[in-house]
């Protein structure tokens, strides 16, 4: 069975080129590490641009949209493999399933709601994949702060906690996603 890694990030660019970048580079190692990658199948931003890196690196990329979307032109009709889901909290429940590790990279609400489900079905039994963050000059500490804060409240007990790595590089989040030394 190949291994698959679903990678949450935005849609847009952002304002720091080197979150562009290290999405392209995220992109690049897991296609180099022969590890198919899923996307939300946007053709703009960062979605674009760890997609671009996996194939460029001859990786595969399986994108997996709403139909809305499809619809509104947001689709990278480039992509390795695209599937089209009724609603996006099936889109969601798909990148799952199918995925063994997620990352998530800088990115907004839409890729904060993912990481911090993706958490939530860590904790629930319902995902049994890596969690692994791109803290990129510090873009998650926020988040960080806010699981330790709950931990330290008794909200979020510590296998929550461990079961999330924040990493500061591309080469980082894909080794602790992959659990790779």
């Amino acid at each position: 069975m190949k291994r698959c890694v679903t990678v949450y990030c935005g849609a847009s660019d952002g304002l720091n080129p080197a979150f562009v970048e290290a999405a392209w580079t995220v992109g690049r190692l897991l296609a180099e590490a022969g590890v198919e990658v899923i996307t939300g199948a946007g053709a703009t931003g960062m979605m674009r641009a760890v997609a671009d890196g996996a194939m460029h690196a001859g990786g595969t990329v399986h994108g997996i949209i709403p139909r809305f979307m499809v619809e509104r032109g947001w689709d990278y009709k480039a992509l390795t493999k695209i599937t089209v889901t009724e609603t996006i909290h099936a889109r969601k429940e798909l990148m799952a399933q199918l995925s063994c590790a997620a990352i998530a990279l800088p990115g907004g609400v839409g890729t904060w709601e993912e990481l911090m489900e993706i958490i939530t079905w860590k904790q629930l039994g319902l995902y049994a994949g890596n969690v692994a963050v791109l803290n990129l000059e510090s873009y998650y500490e926020p988040v960080a702060s806010l699981i330790n804060n709950g931990y330290e409240n008794g909200f979020i007990k510590s296998d929550v906690v461990n079961a999330v790595t924040f990493a500061n590089t591309p080469e980082e989040v894909v080794k602790a996603a992959l659990k790779l030394k």
